[in-house]
Formats: C-alpha cells, sequence, structure tokens
C-alpha cells in the first residue's frame, strides 16, 4: 500500500511541477492567471492575490494552471491569446522545462553523497582478445561515442552495444588526450574469462576507469544521467514508430505503480527503496518532459504546433486558424489520449493478474 501511495504522490507532484513552470513563466510574461491550483477537486484551502487564486485541492493528482485567453480569446491586454509568439512558446515549452530541471535535481540530489564516479575507460583486455591493436582498441581508450550516440555513463557501454546488430561498429575513442574515431570496427562476442577468472560472453575488455566525485562532477554527471533518461526515451518512440515495439510494450501508472512496488520491496533497506524510487521518479519526470513536447493535440507539444503554423499563416496569409477549430483539434486528441491509456491501463492490469 505504501508504494502505491508512494506512486501517487510522484504523478501528483510532477503534474504540480509542470503546472508551476506554465504558472511562473505566465506571471514573467505578464499574463493573468485565474487560478493555480495544486491537487484536484473540491478546495480545502483559498487564497486570492493580486489577479490570481492560490488553492489546494483535496485530491493529491496534479494541478492546474488556468490563463486568461487560454480557452478562448479575450481582450484583456494580460491575456494568453494576447501575448507575442515566443512568449506563448516559453509559457506553453516551461511546464516540460521545469519537468527535466525536477528529474536533473533529483539525480543530483541521489549523487550528493557519491566518492566516485565509474566511467567508461577500458582498462584491459581479456586473453586472445582481437579487440586489442596498434589500430584498435587500447588500454586506457575512454569511449565517447557507440555508432553515434553519446557514450554518457559507464552502463551505457553494454546498452548501445546490444543495439547494433551487425556486428560492425563505428567508435569514438579518446586517447591520450585525443578522439580516435574507429570506423566499422568489427566486434563480435565471445567466451572470455572475467578478472576474477569466471567464464563469461561478451567483448572481452574490462571497464574500470574511476574519478573521484568533486562538486562540478556530480553536476556534470547528474546532466548526464538525465540526458541519458532524454535519449531512452527518444529511442523508445523510435521503436514504436518504426515497429520494433508496439502498444502491447506500452506502460500506464498502473505498470509503473508495480515496478516500483517490485523495486521497493527488492530493497534491502528504506534508505535503498526510497533513493531506488526516488531515481524512478527522476526517470518518470524526464520521460514526462519528452511526451509534452510530442506535437500530438491537448499536449505542450501541439499548442506550440499550432503556434508555429499560426505564425507561418499569419506571415503568408494574414490570418490565423480559428481558436475554435483549434480547440476541437485539441479535444479530440484528448479524448484519443483517454481512450489509448484505458487501452494501457488493462494491459497493464492484464500482465499482473496473469
Amino acid at each position: 500500500m505504501i508504494y502505491i501511495v508512494a506512486a501517487i504522490l510522484i504523478f501528483g507532484v510532477l503534474i504540480a511541477v509542470h503546472e508551476l513552470g506554465h504558472f511562473l513563466a505566465a506571471k514573467a510574461c505578464g499574463v493573468r492567471v485565474n487560478e493555480f491550483a495544486i491537487g484536484m477537486g473540491p478546495a480545502v484551502f483559498r487564497k486570492t492575490k493580486g489577479d490570481t487564486q492560490y488553492s489546494i485541492r483535496i485530491l493529491p493528482i496534479g494541478g492546474y494552471c488556468a490563463m486568461e485567453g487560454e480557452e478562448e480569446d479575450s481582450e484583456d491586454p494580460k491575456a494568453l491569446n494576447n501575448k507575442n509568439f515566443f512568449q506563448k512558446l516559453l509559457i506553453f515549452a516551461a511546464g516540460a522545462l521545469m519537468n527535466f530541471l525536477a528529474g536533473f535535481l533529483i539525480i543530483l540530489v541521489l549523487y550528493s553523497g557519491a566518492q566516485a564516479f565509474y566511467t567508461a575507460e577500458i582498462t584491459g583486455f581479456a586473453p586472445d582478445c582481437p579487440l586489442e591493436s596498434e589500430t584498435g582498441l587500447q588500454a586506457g581508450d575512454v569511449l565517447l561515442k557507440i555508432d553515434g550516440e553519446r557514450v554518457y555513463s559507464r552502463s551505457n557501454v553494454s546498452f548501445l552495444l546490444g543495439l547494433n546488430k551487425t556486428g560492425v561498429y563505428d567508435l569514438v575513442v579518446l586517447r591520450d588526450g585525443q578522439k580516435v574515431t574507429l570506423e566499422d570496427f568489427p566486434m563480435e562476442q565471445g567466451e572470455y574469462l572475467d578478472q576474477s577468472g569466471q567464464s563469461y560472453t561478451g567483448f572481452g575488455f574490462y571497464m574500470g576507469g574511476v574519478v573521484e566525485a568533486t562538486f562540478l562532477n556530480r553536476i556534470q554527471y547528474s546532466w548526464n544521467n538525465a540526458m541519458d533518461f532524454l535519449r531512452m526515451t527518444r529511442l523508445s518512440l523510435q521503436m514504436l514508430l518504426t515497429g520494433e515495439a508496439g502498444l502491447k510494450d506500452l506502460s500506464g501508472p498502473v505498470g509503473i505503480v508495480s515496478t516500483i512496488t517490485e523495486v521497493g520491496q527488492q530493497s534491502e533497506t528504506v534508505r535503498m527503496a526510497v533513493e531506488n524510487i526516488a531515481y524512478i521518479a527522476a526517470l518518470i519526470a524526464v520521460n514526462l518532459a519528452v511526451m509534452n513536447l510530442l506535437p500530438l493535440p491537448a499536449l505542450d507539444g501541439g499548442k506550440i504546433f499550432f503556434l508555429i503554423i499560426n505564425q507561418l499563416s499569419m506571415l503568408l496569409l494574414r490570418r490565423q486558424i480559428p481558436a475554435k477549430f483549434e480547440n476541437y483539434i485539441h479535444l479530440a486528441g484528448f479524448v484519443l489520449l483517454m481512450v489509448l491509456m484505458v487501452v494501457v491501463l488493462f494491459q497493464d492490469v492484464w500482465r499482473i493478474v496473469q
């Protein structure tokens, strides 16, 4: 039960943070915010300050930022519809930016006590490994890119190598302070002995580089981790578009609650459970940032898409898409998203009961 509560709080806080981004950007751009609410449902607290009513509502599942001129055009000079292109763009994008920032800060807090970080430095090779040569890999090389994808952390190496099914890679390594490119470099997995003498299937090189966790390193590694989350979301979307993954591979709130419960139960201590769940929260925050910027109706990305279309229409045709038609499209998109969420919900439940 405690993990269900934790999941609800995570979603609630991240949605509230998202709306806070819209709120802060709107205030900075001089937009009238009629209400900024934390939570949903009946209000348990209300206070009006200036043009805005601030409220706390009974259900801790998000919040909203109600801006003048958001749903329909208003003659109020402070209305959203009367602001310029760049102000609207900032306001629409601010929610996703706040989600990404939240994910980054969560990771930074988790890394605040780190004493050292592992790097993607190759420190040695297994006996008879064919990858080591003057024209190939060498001890001391730090892997920077694999097939064009940046190596943000040591854990990326096995993941990125696994994406390639051809056995031929394009590598970029840092060697003696210089970047070295290895194009069409053949690498095949084989049976090797690890440094403890145990047999394993792999590529035959060892990575054991370590750097001290200074203040700047903590910031850098936190940022890299957040960027790695961005890439994971991008690659997942690519797999959906190319057919490598389908709807059955999607997971919704129920699936996330199940994952959080499993992670919490497998953690050896309460502290480890909290840290592991916080790490998942950071992943969800970054994922929400990306998903909200997709150019789909009802999402912030859809609003940005129509903003750009309207700007182009004004430049070329001297007219805009009527607001009511845009609202109809966003409503239709919202309905479709709800249908998709229901489908994913049933899939999650079916996985659990099986």
